[in-house]
């Protein structure tokens, strides 16, 4: 299994509220679990590095990541909703995990 790691930080003058309202309201939360599948976690901060918003997606292999990724850039509605949220974005980040073997998500 491979884990991918998407981490976004807000600009100051936006809320992960509004940006989650965004996400969900657009169908982009249910657009994403339609092709990328398996959604393990979508988290904001609390302490730390604040504004931030983190989720994590579980793929088979890099060829399967890429596959789906492909078919998500394809859909009208993602792109729709990329143009919305865009301009919140501060930065985004995002790393490919691989787990060991004695991690309880494999």
């Amino acid at each position: 299994m491979l884990i991918e790691e998407r981490h976004y930080l807000l600009k100051p003058e936006f809320t992960t509220a509004a940006y989650l309202d965004i996400f969900v309201s657009s169908g982009a939360l249910d657009l994403q679990r339609r092709i990328l599948g398996n959604l393990l976690g979508y988290f904001t901060t609390e302490i730390g590095e604040l504004n931030a918003l983190v989720h994590l997606w579980g793929y088979e292999s890099f060829e399967e990541r890429t596959r789906r990724r492909v078919l998500l850039n394809t859909e009208p509605a993602w792109h729709e909703y990329l143009v919305r949220i865009r301009p919140m974005l501060r930065s985004m980040t995002n790393r490919l995990l691989v787990p060991t073997d004695f991690s309880p998500i494999r």
